[in-house]
């Protein structure tokens, strides 16, 4: 594919965060759509731009993967009086539209181009740097919000039926957990290889240890615990062989982050990290994308591995390095265990396929020559799928805090989720 054409074109500058939930408390002023204001504009006075200087704006509408509205509920009086109101009810309390943003932030008045992504984070972050390379914005917003409402997750959908019924019933019926397709394709993986469950225990040691260290985070907000390997090979299974540190835990909290070109960006408060390449796994469909279609009903580990074979390769072409360039990586690990897929389809630290559960054992941390996660990632921070970019992004301009790696962060990757339906961005401390 060649050289990205924007390569060392586009940078990140801002970054807000709104705080941590573990669920919503019912007020206004702490709303999914209360928080990405916050956000955004803790965003935009980090990167020392004025919101009139803004003119583009990239989020995902969708603020969940699991904590649905109650049916029959009625939207609180004072959230409606609180907020400018779209013609979607739960706008702004149960979903994200940029309509709603730019109704509440009139001080966004330069805004020409806004645009919904689909999704997760990284899908928002590809979409806004592509448009900032191609010139279609040049100062532009990435929002991504997560709401979580009182009661059990995932209680919708096909799960809420007494029976499954529709689409859902050709992979919803086989288990019901979430997590189960990542477990069943690990479950391969280890009797192909020859690993097992527990070789997992040193990387979630570590990202419970990175992500409190990351003061925006849920686990070090709320519960500043450290995880042991006790814990987790004692820990109940959900899906086997994904038990519930496994499965990250789904927060309530909204980040923000300012995109623009390099030549901008030298003028900004904060270092340019400049992107060398965005690339991914999935199925573009007009506006929207959605995953690489499976053979059969669910993906199975050769498929996975295939995915994130030919992502690695993508973006390591595209941004003209190799993967001995990367210093860090910050891939997705919401599921803990496809982080092993996402980290050997890239080559970091120069392992093959069948290898990443080895490297665990040696010494990934910060302190060490091969840092994995250092953001903590989902598995240390709750489900957000940003915590990764803030990392690296902060890495590279220095300011990561005690989370900040002792080689030099010269070159990172951040993104996710899944490896066969994904966007990653490499980020670079120079644009060369």
């Amino acid at each position: 594919m060649g050289i990205w054409e924007h390569r060392g074109k586009v940078a990140a500058v801002g970054i807000g965060h709104a705080p941590t939930a573990r669920r919503w408390d019912d007020r206004p002023e702490t709303s999914v759509g209360a928080w990405a204001i916050l956000a955004i504009r803790k965003a935009m006075e980090d990167a020392g731009v004025t919101p009139d200087q803004v003119d583009g704006l990239v989020l995902p509408p969708d603020t969940t993967t699991g904590s649905y509205w109650p049916e029959g509920r009625q939207v609180p009086a004072d959230f409606r009086n609180a907020f400018k109101q779209t013609g979607d009810p739960l706008d702004g309390i149960a979903k994200l539209s940029a309509d709603w943003i730019l109704a509440n932030m009139p001080e966004l008045k330069n805004v020409k181009w806004a645009r919904h992504a689909t999704t997760c984070t990284s899908m928002a972050m590809a979409g806004a740097i592509q448009a900032v390379g191609d010139g279609l914005t040049h100062t532009c917003l990435v929002v991504k919000g997560w709401h979580n409402f009182s009661g059990r997750y995932y209680q919708g959908g096909a799960n809420a039926l007494p029976t499954v019924a529709g689409p859902g019933k050709y992979g919803s019926s086989l288990a019901g957990p979430a997590s189960y397709a990542t477990a069943m394709q690990f479950q391969r993986y280890c009797h192909k290889y020859g690993k097992n469950h527990d070789m997992m225990a040193p990387f979630m040691v570590n990202s419970r240890r990175n992500g409190l260290l990351f003061p925006e985070g849920y686990w070090a907000q709320h519960r500043p615990e450290a995880l042991t390997v006790a814990d987790y090979i004692n820990a109940r299974w959900v899906a086997k062989p994904a038990n519930l540190f496994d499965n990250d835990i789904p927060i309530h909290t909204a980040a923000a982050y300012v995109i623009t070109t390099a030549e901008r960006a030298k003028d900004m408060r904060q270092k340019p990290v400049y992107v060398l390449n965005h690339a991914g796994a999935g199925t573009p469909g007009g506006a929207t994308s959605a995953g690489v279609r499976a053979r059969s009903v669910i993906a199975n580990l050769e498929e996975v591995e295939a995915c994130a074979a030919a992502t690695g390769r993508k973006l390591l072409d595209g941004a003209g390095i190799t993967s001995g360039d990367v210093a860090f990586e910050n891939m997705y690990d919401g599921f803990s265990l496809f982080h092993v897929f996402h980290i050997e389809g890239l080559g970091f630290a120069g392992i093959k396929r069948g290898e990443a559960l080895d490297l665990f054992q040696t010494d990934i941390s910060i302190e060490g020559p091969n840092p994995v996660s250092p953001s903590g990632g989902n598995i240390g921070g709750g489900r957000t799928r940003f915590w990764n970019h803030t990392d690296s992004i902060q890495q590279i301009q220095g300011r990561a805090g005690a989370r900040q790696i002792r080689i030099p962060a010269e070159i990172g990757i951040s993104g996710g989720f899944f490896p066969m339906w994904s966007n990653f961005v490499i980020w670079s401390a120079t644009p060369d």
